[in-house]
């Protein structure tokens, strides 16, 4: 009987409009999104130097710090919504507001930071995005599609920032600017007339309505999470982790430019070179890792080669070491799939928004946490961006008495030390993640589907039923979402 529902659920799966959802659709989202902002690489720091010429560092910061943390409030609410109203309305709304600053940023710099900070509450297209690919993949291929997207987010920047670089020189930042605001619309566009809806109408039918406040909101979520040690472990690892990968992507490109002098040639050639090494790392090298050594050690591999890449990013103070480091950052990029294969094994099909909206909503957290301290661990070590050889790198300035050369540091990146200690209190955590919690899991769902039904049968027939249930003895992660 349950491989009769699960079949009829595979039947309908992804049927929306007479197309059905593939990962094709995720990807092409993906891609776009970040297509365009990839293009803004060059434009956008020229844009935070000239709004913010003091502490850009810590600007960029506090920015960054507030998007990440609107995102962790919102991030399991959406999540929760997206189960019960499908996905394809949500992912409309978190492209469009990801995108929203996008236009701004030549009409008005201010509030094209100040959209950037609010649009938070909506960015989280990647939570939608791989409970979209749990709707429509077994458990057995979620693995490999979560690779795929992930590689996806690495392609869209292998080449966008340097054709925005390219275009930038030669035609100026307006151009740029112009082309990702249209890219945007043909990702708002696709995601309207083309993404179909990959949660089955049964599976919506029978969830419809509100979603609890208790289930979305944040700081119940992590209640939650305390209620199962594996989980709470996962999630602990994602934090450790994310938060020093979250303040390097804010502030890296700032610092090759600031510190390491970097040309914006050169950072447009180094996030090509990593992002074509991730994609190989994240298709290829990912899925025989998952093969050979298993999901858990798969995620500890790339917390290693994470560990590794922070420490040489710090120590490192010549060009070479950072295109040396670049090639160990495109392996760490396993994690991330690795990790959210693991965490989807962890709830239900109906539950997949949920589950992935909390470890969305950690990594939004991560995202404001970390800018933020990177920011001002480059403050406290008057890590600046005051020079003039940035906004015109190609033109050397001459020594004057008022402008000494400085020797180098000996830790010329303090951030990324310090990173690389997070990362290794993430890889000693995830030591105690057990390898068979999902067949527990599994075991648990099959004994609980057929209750979860009958409650709802039961609840549709009678609208004033009331169902109770007792908390504590349920993982707090396997409840069905209509409760």
């Amino acid at each position: 009987m349950v491989q009769e529902d699960s079949n009829d659920i595979m039947l309908v799966r992804g049927a929306s409009g007479g197309s059905r959802a593939r990962v094709s659709h995720a990807v092409v989202v993906i891609f776009l999104e970040f297509f365009a902002w990839g293009l803004l690489t060059t434009p956008m720091l020229t844009v935070l130097h000239e709004t913010f010429p003091h502490h850009t560092f810590l600007m960029n910061g506090l920015v960054q710090g507030v998007k990440g943390l609107l995102s962790f409030l919102s991030a399991p609410l959406i999540g929760a919504m997206s189960d019960v109203w499908g996905r394809k309305s949500f992912l409309l709304i978190t492209v469009f507001f990801t995108c929203a600053p996008i236009p701004l940023m030549r009409l008005s710099p201010w509030w094209y930071f100040a959209l950037i900070a609010v649009s938070g509450v909506f960015a989280v297209t990647f939570s939608v995005i791989f409970a979209y690919v749990a709707d429509i993949t077994e458990e057995h291929e979620r693995s490999t599609a979560y690779g795929l997207v992930s590689a996806t987010f690495a392609a869209s920047l292998v080449t966008s920032p340097a054709i925005g670089a390219y275009l930038s020189a030669n035609y100026g930042d307006s151009l740029v600017v112009l082309i990702a605001t249209v890219i945007a619309v043909v990702d708002i566009a696709f995601v309207f007339f083309v993404v179909p809806e990959s949660l089955p109408d049964k599976m919506r039918l029978a969830t419809w309505g509100l979603p609890s406040w208790e289930q979305a909101d944040p700081f119940a979520s992590l209640r939650r999470v305390g209620k199962d040690s594996t989980v709470l472990l996962i999630c602990v690892t994602v934090f450790l982790s994310y938060l020093p990968e979250a303040g390097q992507y804010s502030s890296f490109f700032l610092y090759l430019r600031q510190v390491i002098e970097f040309s914006p040639a050169a950072i447009a050639a180094f996030i090509a070179m990593v992002g074509i090494l991730s994609i190989i790392a994240q298709t290829v090298i990912f899925s025989i890792l998952m093969r050979t050594i298993g999901n858990k050690k798969t995620v500890m591999l790339g917390l290693g080669f994470q560990i590794f890449q922070l420490a040489w990013y710090g120590f490192g103070s010549e060009p070479w070491m950072m295109w040396a480091a670049g090639t160990v950052a495109a392996m760490s990029s396993i994690t991330f799939p690795a990790v959210s294969a693991l965490v989807s094994r962890c709830a239900s099909p109906e539950q997949q928004g949920v589950v992935q909206g909390m470890v969305t909503g950690i990594r939004g957290l991560c995202n404001g946490l970390g800018p933020a301290l990177y920011g001002f661990i480059f403050f406290l070590f008057n890590v600046e961006l005051n020079e003039p050889t940035l906004l015109n790198p190609v033109q050397p300035q001459p020594v004057t008495p008022t402008r000494p050369i400085t020797p180098k540091s000996v830790i010329p990146g303090p951030p990324f030390l310090f990173g690389a200690c997070s990362v290794l209190c993430a890889i000693l955590v995830a030591c105690f993640i057990p390898d068979h919690h999902q067949d527990l899991i599994k075991t648990t769902c099959s004994a609980r589907k057929s209750s979860n039904a009958s409650a709802t049968h039961a609840q549709s027939a009678n609208p004033m039923v009331t169902i109770t249930s007792d908390t504590e003895d349920i993982e707090p992660l396997l409840q069905d979402s209509s409760l």
